[in-house]
Protein backbone atom coordinates (compact mmCIF):
# COMPACT_ATOMS: atom_id res chain seq x y z
CA UNK A 1 0.00 0.00 0.00
CA UNK A 2 1.19 3.50 -0.60
CA UNK A 3 0.05 6.17 1.93
CA UNK A 4 -0.37 10.30 0.15
CA UNK A 5 0.12 12.33 3.45
CA UNK A 6 -1.86 15.57 2.35
CA UNK A 7 -4.39 13.95 -0.69
CA UNK A 8 -6.43 17.09 -1.97
CA UNK A 9 -3.62 19.76 -2.26
CA UNK A 10 -2.69 20.61 -6.08
CA UNK A 11 0.35 17.60 -6.16
CA UNK A 12 -1.29 14.79 -4.13
CA UNK A 13 -4.76 14.77 -6.39
CA UNK A 14 -2.52 14.20 -9.26
CA UNK A 15 -0.52 12.22 -7.73
CA UNK A 16 -3.28 9.38 -6.68
CA UNK A 17 -4.17 9.71 -9.89
CA UNK A 18 -0.18 8.62 -11.03
CA UNK A 19 -0.21 6.31 -8.49
CA UNK A 20 -2.74 3.91 -10.39
CA UNK A 21 -0.71 2.92 -12.85
CA UNK A 22 1.51 1.06 -10.42
CA UNK A 23 -1.80 -1.33 -9.82
CA UNK A 24 -0.81 -0.28 -5.83
CA UNK A 25 -3.53 0.32 -2.65
CA UNK A 26 -3.48 4.14 -2.25
CA UNK A 27 -5.01 5.66 1.05
CA UNK A 28 -5.42 9.35 0.75
CA UNK A 29 -4.62 11.46 4.20
CA UNK A 30 -5.74 14.85 4.83
CA UNK A 31 -7.86 16.45 7.73
CA UNK A 32 -10.86 15.97 5.19
CA UNK A 33 -9.93 13.43 2.59
CA UNK A 34 -11.46 12.56 -0.33
CA UNK A 35 -11.38 9.69 -2.73
CA UNK A 36 -9.78 10.43 -6.04
CA UNK A 37 -9.99 7.26 -7.47
CA UNK A 38 -12.83 5.05 -6.50
CA UNK A 39 -10.46 2.36 -5.06
CA UNK A 40 -9.11 4.73 -3.11
CA UNK A 41 -8.85 4.57 0.97
CA UNK A 42 -8.99 7.63 2.94
CA UNK A 43 -8.07 8.24 6.31
CA UNK A 44 -9.10 11.94 8.21
CA UNK A 45 -5.62 12.84 10.32
CA UNK A 46 -4.30 16.07 11.59
CA UNK A 47 -0.06 15.71 10.57
CA UNK A 48 0.90 17.44 13.49
CA UNK A 49 -0.76 14.59 15.88
CA UNK A 50 2.14 11.85 16.20
CA UNK A 51 -0.60 9.01 17.30
CA UNK A 52 -2.87 9.41 13.95
CA UNK A 53 0.25 10.04 11.71
CA UNK A 54 1.35 6.54 12.94
CA UNK A 55 -2.54 5.25 12.60
CA UNK A 56 -2.16 6.77 9.19
CA UNK A 57 0.85 5.09 7.70
CA UNK A 58 0.48 1.65 9.65
CA UNK A 59 1.17 -0.63 6.53
CA UNK A 60 2.38 1.58 4.39
CA UNK A 61 5.26 0.52 1.52
CA UNK A 62 5.64 3.83 0.44
CA UNK A 63 4.23 7.40 2.50
CA UNK A 64 4.48 10.52 -0.12
CA UNK A 65 4.08 13.80 2.47
CA UNK A 66 3.11 16.59 -0.11
CA UNK A 67 1.08 18.46 2.28
CA UNK A 68 1.14 22.12 2.15
CA UNK A 69 0.72 24.60 5.15
CA UNK A 70 -0.65 28.32 5.32
CA UNK A 71 1.91 30.65 4.12
CA UNK A 72 2.78 31.83 7.08
CA UNK A 73 6.57 32.20 8.28
CA UNK A 74 5.07 31.38 12.11
CA UNK A 75 3.34 28.14 11.02
CA UNK A 76 6.18 27.18 9.31
CA UNK A 77 8.84 27.36 12.12
CA UNK A 78 6.25 25.42 14.41
CA UNK A 79 4.38 22.66 12.01
CA UNK A 80 6.97 22.04 9.69
CA UNK A 81 9.59 20.38 11.67
CA UNK A 82 6.90 18.34 14.00
CA UNK A 83 5.36 16.96 10.61
CA UNK A 84 8.27 15.66 9.75
CA UNK A 85 9.41 14.44 12.69
CA UNK A 86 6.01 12.42 13.25
CA UNK A 87 6.28 10.97 9.75
CA UNK A 88 10.23 10.32 10.09
CA UNK A 89 8.94 8.42 12.88
CA UNK A 90 6.14 6.63 11.74
CA UNK A 91 7.93 5.52 8.37
CA UNK A 92 10.79 4.21 10.72
CA UNK A 93 8.04 2.10 13.05
CA UNK A 94 6.67 0.57 9.32
CA UNK A 95 9.24 0.39 7.50
CA UNK A 96 8.02 2.26 4.95
CA UNK A 97 10.20 4.61 2.52
CA UNK A 98 9.73 8.02 2.49
CA UNK A 99 9.29 10.43 -0.54
CA UNK A 100 9.10 13.95 0.71
CA UNK A 101 8.21 16.52 -1.84
CA UNK A 102 9.98 20.22 -1.30
CA UNK A 103 10.73 23.52 -3.16
CA UNK A 104 13.56 25.71 -3.79
CA UNK A 105 13.88 27.77 -0.87
CA UNK A 106 17.12 26.18 0.73
CA UNK A 107 19.25 26.82 -1.85
CA UNK A 108 21.49 29.83 -1.83
CA UNK A 109 20.15 32.86 -3.97
CA UNK A 110 23.61 33.11 -6.32
CA UNK A 111 22.40 29.19 -7.66
CA UNK A 112 18.68 30.58 -8.48
CA UNK A 113 20.04 31.49 -12.05
CA UNK A 114 20.83 27.55 -12.74
CA UNK A 115 19.29 25.22 -10.04
CA UNK A 116 20.74 21.79 -9.83
CA UNK A 117 20.84 19.39 -7.24
CA UNK A 118 24.05 19.60 -6.55
CA UNK A 119 23.36 23.57 -5.50
CA UNK A 120 24.97 24.88 -2.36
CA UNK A 121 22.10 24.76 0.64
CA UNK A 122 22.58 28.42 2.12
CA UNK A 123 18.86 29.78 2.29
CA UNK A 124 18.48 33.39 2.49
CA UNK A 125 14.99 33.49 3.55
CA UNK A 126 13.55 32.39 7.31
CA UNK A 127 11.70 30.14 5.32
CA UNK A 128 14.15 28.70 3.31
CA UNK A 129 15.74 27.99 6.84
CA UNK A 130 12.87 26.06 7.70
CA UNK A 131 13.18 23.98 4.49
CA UNK A 132 16.97 23.06 5.25
CA UNK A 133 16.19 22.17 8.69
CA UNK A 134 13.33 19.09 7.63
CA UNK A 135 15.05 18.56 4.69
CA UNK A 136 18.94 17.36 7.14
CA UNK A 137 16.28 15.85 9.72
CA UNK A 138 15.30 13.24 6.88
CA UNK A 139 19.13 13.09 5.65
CA UNK A 140 20.28 12.53 9.08
CA UNK A 141 17.88 9.56 9.28
CA UNK A 142 19.02 8.25 5.75
CA UNK A 143 22.87 8.40 7.02
CA UNK A 144 22.18 6.87 10.44
CA UNK A 145 20.73 4.15 8.48
CA UNK A 146 17.29 4.11 9.97
CA UNK A 147 14.90 5.46 7.10
CA UNK A 148 15.04 5.27 3.39
CA UNK A 149 13.88 8.22 1.61
CA UNK A 150 14.20 10.94 -0.95
CA UNK A 151 13.23 14.38 -1.58
CA UNK A 152 12.07 15.49 -4.59
CA UNK A 153 11.61 19.03 -5.32
CA UNK A 154 10.11 21.42 -7.99
CA UNK A 155 10.11 24.96 -9.20
CA UNK A 156 7.18 27.22 -8.70
CA UNK A 157 4.56 25.19 -10.22
CA UNK A 158 1.48 25.73 -11.91
CA UNK A 159 -1.39 23.56 -13.74
CA UNK A 160 -4.94 22.53 -14.23
CA UNK A 161 -7.64 23.67 -12.17
CA UNK A 162 -5.32 24.61 -9.15
CA UNK A 163 -5.75 28.29 -6.88
CA UNK A 164 -2.02 28.27 -5.09
CA UNK A 165 0.06 29.16 -8.28
CA UNK A 166 1.24 32.29 -8.33
CA UNK A 167 1.60 32.19 -12.45
CA UNK A 168 -1.82 31.70 -12.77
CA UNK A 169 -3.11 33.99 -9.72
CA UNK A 170 -1.98 36.91 -11.07
CA UNK A 171 -1.31 36.42 -14.85
CA UNK A 172 -4.22 34.24 -16.00
CA UNK A 173 -6.98 34.83 -13.38
CA UNK A 174 -5.79 38.58 -13.93
CA UNK A 175 -6.45 38.18 -17.90
CA UNK A 176 -9.73 36.25 -17.00
CA UNK A 177 -11.17 39.07 -15.25
CA UNK A 178 -10.12 41.45 -18.16
CA UNK A 179 -7.47 43.52 -15.82
CA UNK A 180 -3.77 43.75 -16.05
CA UNK A 181 -1.16 40.85 -15.70
CA UNK A 182 0.71 41.56 -12.38
CA UNK A 183 4.18 40.45 -12.84
CA UNK A 184 6.07 40.28 -9.21
CA UNK A 185 9.71 41.51 -9.50
CA UNK A 186 11.70 41.98 -12.64
CA UNK A 187 9.13 40.81 -16.27
CA UNK A 188 13.10 40.56 -18.25
CA UNK A 189 14.30 37.79 -15.96
CA UNK A 190 14.02 33.70 -16.88
CA UNK A 191 11.62 31.91 -14.19
CA UNK A 192 10.96 28.13 -14.78
CA UNK A 193 7.94 27.15 -13.78
CA UNK A 194 7.04 22.94 -12.86
CA UNK A 195 3.84 21.53 -14.35
CA UNK A 196 2.01 19.80 -11.55
CA UNK A 197 0.64 17.18 -13.40
CA UNK A 198 4.61 16.16 -14.64
CA UNK A 199 5.50 16.60 -11.21
CA UNK A 200 2.95 13.79 -10.05
CA UNK A 201 4.16 11.48 -12.64
CA UNK A 202 7.67 11.84 -11.95
CA UNK A 203 6.87 11.44 -8.13
CA UNK A 204 5.34 8.56 -8.54
CA UNK A 205 7.67 6.92 -10.94
CA UNK A 206 10.64 7.85 -8.65
CA UNK A 207 8.56 6.36 -5.34
CA UNK A 208 8.59 2.84 -7.51
CA UNK A 209 12.11 2.61 -8.61
CA UNK A 210 14.21 1.49 -6.07
CA UNK A 211 17.32 2.56 -6.59
CA UNK A 212 15.90 6.28 -6.77
CA UNK A 213 16.25 6.38 -3.13
CA UNK A 214 18.52 8.41 -0.37
CA UNK A 215 18.68 10.90 -2.69
CA UNK A 216 17.54 14.48 -4.71
CA UNK A 217 15.41 14.51 -7.89
CA UNK A 218 14.70 17.76 -9.24
CA UNK A 219 11.50 16.68 -10.87
CA UNK A 220 10.87 17.22 -14.54
CA UNK A 221 10.27 21.10 -15.61
CA UNK A 222 10.42 22.48 -19.24
CA UNK A 223 14.15 23.80 -20.55
CA UNK A 224 12.45 26.55 -22.28
CA UNK A 225 13.95 30.31 -21.08
CA UNK A 226 11.03 31.62 -20.68
CA UNK A 227 10.83 35.20 -19.11
CA UNK A 228 8.09 36.87 -16.81
CA UNK A 229 7.63 38.85 -20.12
CA UNK A 230 7.39 35.61 -22.37
CA UNK A 231 4.93 34.15 -19.90
CA UNK A 232 2.56 37.09 -20.07
CA UNK A 233 2.59 37.00 -23.71
CA UNK A 234 1.86 33.80 -23.82
CA UNK A 235 -0.90 33.50 -21.50
CA UNK A 236 -2.32 36.97 -23.64
CA UNK A 237 -2.00 35.04 -26.96
CA UNK A 238 -3.84 31.85 -25.56
CA UNK A 239 -6.87 33.74 -23.82
CA UNK A 240 -6.94 36.23 -27.01
CA UNK A 241 -7.17 38.77 -24.37
CA UNK A 242 -5.15 42.27 -25.03
CA UNK A 243 -1.94 42.24 -23.26
CA UNK A 244 -1.36 44.33 -20.47
CA UNK A 245 0.86 43.90 -17.44
CA UNK A 246 2.03 46.32 -14.32
CA UNK A 247 5.01 45.54 -12.48
CA UNK A 248 5.07 45.12 -8.97
CA UNK A 249 8.52 45.65 -7.14
CA UNK A 250 9.56 44.93 -4.10
CA UNK A 251 8.99 48.35 -1.99
CA UNK A 252 5.65 47.56 -3.66
CA UNK A 253 5.14 44.46 -2.81
CA UNK A 254 6.66 45.74 1.10
CA UNK A 255 3.86 48.19 0.60
CA UNK A 256 1.21 46.55 0.08
CA UNK A 257 2.12 43.82 2.73
CA UNK A 258 1.04 46.70 5.38
CA UNK A 259 -2.78 45.88 4.23
CA UNK A 260 -2.12 41.91 2.97
CA UNK A 261 -0.91 39.57 5.00
CA UNK A 262 0.43 37.37 2.04
CA UNK A 263 2.07 39.97 1.13
CA UNK A 264 4.04 40.46 3.93
CA UNK A 265 5.00 37.17 3.37
CA UNK A 266 6.17 37.25 0.12
CA UNK A 267 8.85 39.95 0.88
CA UNK A 268 11.78 37.95 1.78
CA UNK A 269 11.23 35.61 -1.01
CA UNK A 270 11.55 38.51 -3.80
CA UNK A 271 14.76 37.46 -4.19
CA UNK A 272 13.71 34.66 -6.24
CA UNK A 273 11.69 37.23 -8.89
CA UNK A 274 14.45 39.73 -9.67
CA UNK A 275 17.05 37.82 -11.03
CA UNK A 276 17.06 34.61 -13.77
CA UNK A 277 15.27 31.91 -12.22
CA UNK A 278 16.26 28.69 -13.83
CA UNK A 279 15.42 24.89 -12.65
CA UNK A 280 17.41 22.15 -14.06
CA UNK A 281 16.39 18.58 -14.27
CA UNK A 282 18.84 16.76 -16.41
CA UNK A 283 19.18 14.82 -13.68
CA UNK A 284 15.86 13.10 -13.98
CA UNK A 285 15.63 13.12 -17.87
CA UNK A 286 18.77 11.54 -18.01
CA UNK A 287 17.88 8.73 -15.42
CA UNK A 288 14.12 8.42 -17.10
CA UNK A 289 14.85 9.22 -20.58
CA UNK A 290 10.87 7.95 -22.27
CA UNK A 291 9.35 10.49 -19.67
CA UNK A 292 7.69 13.30 -21.59
CA UNK A 293 7.71 16.78 -19.98
CA UNK A 294 4.92 19.01 -21.07
CA UNK A 295 5.87 22.33 -22.99
CA UNK A 296 4.85 25.60 -21.47
CA UNK A 297 2.75 26.19 -24.40
CA UNK A 298 0.72 22.67 -23.91
CA UNK A 299 0.63 23.43 -20.09
CA UNK A 300 -1.43 26.71 -20.70
CA UNK A 301 -3.25 24.81 -22.94
CA UNK A 302 -4.54 22.83 -20.67
CA UNK A 303 -5.28 25.37 -17.88
CA UNK A 304 -7.01 27.09 -19.92
CA UNK A 305 -8.70 23.81 -21.50
CA UNK A 306 -9.62 23.10 -17.46
CA UNK A 307 -11.90 25.84 -16.89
Amino acid sequence: MQVILGGGGAIGTELAKALKTYNTTIRIVSRTPKKVNEEDAIFAADLTDETAVNKAVEGADVVYLVAGLPYKLKVWQTQWPQIVRNVIRACEQQKAKLVFFDNIYLYGQESIGHLTEDAPVDPPSKKGKVRAQIAQLIFEEVKAGRLTAMIVRAADFYGPGINTSVLQETVYKNFRKGKAAFWMGDRSKIHSFTYTPDAARATALLGNTPDAYNQVWHLPTSDEKFTGNDWIDLFAQMMKVKRKAVTVSKPMVRLMGLFNPLMKEMVEMMYQNNRDYFFDSTKFKKRFPHFKTTSYENGTKEILAAE
